[in-house]
């Protein structure tokens, strides 16, 4: 089985970026829509990007947002991949790889709450799936996990998300099988990324 991947969520500060070039993940996210605990500017994007290590993989997270912009991101090599954490459809997607051309990888979020979402999920023509927790007062970064017996059958590579910690990791990872996880909030002390629970969650994903 290849190597779990993982992905660091919400980073929006300065140091944030020195912690990811020092651990190594191989995803961190933007949240790059306005108005949610981690919402970051366009500038500040530009400014992180310039800054991280290029081996690390930038996502733009949007919510509903208009093509164009998700586009733009892309375009100006500021992100590598797109998620998309809102109600967005196929229709949107097809319109957004038309815009942001060659190069855009696109992960669409489904907030999981029965089999049910799963199989609808899977209809979503994008390039990876993010499973998230099915509740929650944010698109995402709630810390809150989903029922990972759910997780079957999955015709395309996928991010495990919701409350996965060094504490939980290896369990989620062995009923899932994803592609990689993904992990916010529980990266975090009063709100902010915290390096010791980055480094020990980093440790755990890559000692499975």
């Amino acid at each position: 089985m290849a190597k779990t991947k993982i992905k660091i969520c919400g980073l929006r500060r300065m140091q944030d970026i020195e912690y990811a070039n020092m651990l190594m993940p191989d995803y961190i996210g933007f949240i790059l829509a306005e108005g949610f605990a981690r919402s970051i500017t366009a500038e500040d994007a530009v400014e992180f990007s310039g800054k991280l290590d290029s081996r690390i993989k930038r996502v733009g997270v949007f919510v509903n947002q208009p093509e164009e912009m998700a586009a733009e991101y892309v375009k100006r090599g500021i992100v590598q991949y797109i998620q998309l954490h809102g109600s967005e459809d196929n229709t949107y997607i097809c319109r957004l790889r038309q815009k942001a051309g060659k190069g855009c990888n696109i992960i669409k979020a489904a907030k999981i709450k029965d089999a049910g979402d799963i199989e609808e999920a899977m209809a979503y023509k994008c390039d990876y799936l993010l499973l998230d927790a099915g509740s929650g007062v944010q698109a995402g970064g709630n810390g809150i996990t989903f029922d990972w017996k759910l997780v079957k059958n999955i015709n395309k590579p996928f991010f495990l998300a919701g409350g996965i910690c060094a504490g939980n990791a290896r369990e989620a990872v062995e009923i899932t099988r994803p592609y990689a996880v993904d992990a916010s909030s529980s990266m975090e002390t009063d709100g902010f990324k915290d390096f010791n629970k980055m480094k020990e969650f980093i440790d755990v994903v890559r000692s499975l």
